[in-house]
């Protein structure tokens, strides 16, 4: 995938922050490709980049639209449609990791051909993978799991390549989701492959290596999450993870978008996700917990992440708010 940059960050009528969680993630990896943002009415997410028309954001020089919406069903908003055609007009490329694809729309594909403009569907992986074999691969694999999905997976990984390869280690982040290969540049978005094939693409997407190196492999979903439990055990067999980072978020009531599903235990989550992972890597073991702690009473995050370390054994860490050292230390 070669996207033209900069990017105008599209939101639509994003109806909360986290349904903006795409274009948040590409904004805080890369800001230096993200130009603005485009909000609709009724949008309630903001990347604190500035807003910008169509008009203001292409003689700026952006050249890609990023459709940044991460809704329930990866669906296109039908009140987005004639924005995107008029972006095509305009000379945008338009790039979405939506489950729906911009290609199935009839006004945005005849508005693509017409004016030859590019459009990239990130989720839809463009080759097919075999079943996966369970074979031991040489090389280091590492594996964020969650108590939910959106509980900072993504970031966990992005921010452990960050502080490894800054101490010298060889490590590479591989990207499952769409947000992940905004920011990476490739990767392989399993959520959208054949059920019987997601632990097959996970051994492709991380293959055989140096024994020093550290593939840090983007984790989805949770083995709770009665939607996307699925995935999350694809990536667990495909994985053969050396070491897993347990996820999590401590200001919800319930699992996003299931209200009658409370919240698992860490505890719980940490041996369900050692047992699955342990089919493939019968070492695998959880190193850390990975903690989102923004929406945390300022003052009680740090008490929160003492507690959990002298509970469960482990180094707790928010990503972005202490970093990951901890996390990094304790690899094995």
């Amino acid at each position: 995938m070669a996207l033209k940059t900069p990017y105008l960050m599209f939101l639509g009528d994003a109806p909360d922050q986290l349904a903006a969680k795409t274009a948040a993630g590409v904004v805080h990896w890369r800001p230096d490709i993200c130009l603005g943002q485009l909000r609709l009415d009724g949008c309630n997410a903001d990347l604190g980049i500035p807003d910008m028309t169509l008009e203001a954001a292409f003689e700026a020089g952006a050249r890609t639209i990023i459709v940044g919406v991460a809704n329930r069903g990866g669906v296109m908003g039908q009140t987005w449609i004639d924005v995107l055609v008029r972006a095509l007009e305009f000379g945008f490329d338009i790039s979405s990791g939506l489950h729906s694809k911009l290609g199935d729309v009839t006004a945005i594909a005849e508005a693509a051909a017409k004016h030859g403009r590019q459009l990239t569907d990130a989720r839809h992986p463009t080759r097919g993978f075999d079943v996966a074999n369970g074979k031991k691969r040489t090389g280091k694999r590492l594996l964020p799991v969650g108590t939910d999905c959106s509980v900072g997976k993504m970031y966990t990984a992005l921010a452990m390549e960050r502080e490894m390869q800054a101490r010298g280690m060889r490590a590479t982040f591989r990207a499952t989701g769409q947000t992940g290969i905004f920011i990476a540049g490739d990767g392989v978005s399993v959520d959208a492959v054949v059920a019987d094939f997601i632990s097959g693409a996970t051994e492709w997407l991380a293959p055989e290596n140096e024994p020093d190196h550290w593939d840090l492999i983007e984790g989805q979903g949770s083995l709770f999450h009665a939607s996307y439990a699925g995935v999350s055990l694809g990536l667990l067999h495909g994985a053969q993870a050396d070491a897993l980072v347990l996820c999590h978020e401590p200001t919800r009531t319930h699992m996003r978008g299931l209200p009658d599903y409370p919240l698992p235990g860490i505890g719980e989550c940490i041996a369900a996700n050692e047992a699955a992972a342990r089919l493939t890597n019968p070492a695998a073991s959880c190193i850390g917990i990975a903690v989102n702690t923004h929406n945390m009473p300022n003052g009680e995050a740090e008490a929160y992440l003492a507690a959990l370390e002298d509970e469960h054994g482990l180094p707790a860490v928010d990503p972005v708010a202490t970093g990951v050292g901890k996390l990094v230390d304790a690899l094995p």
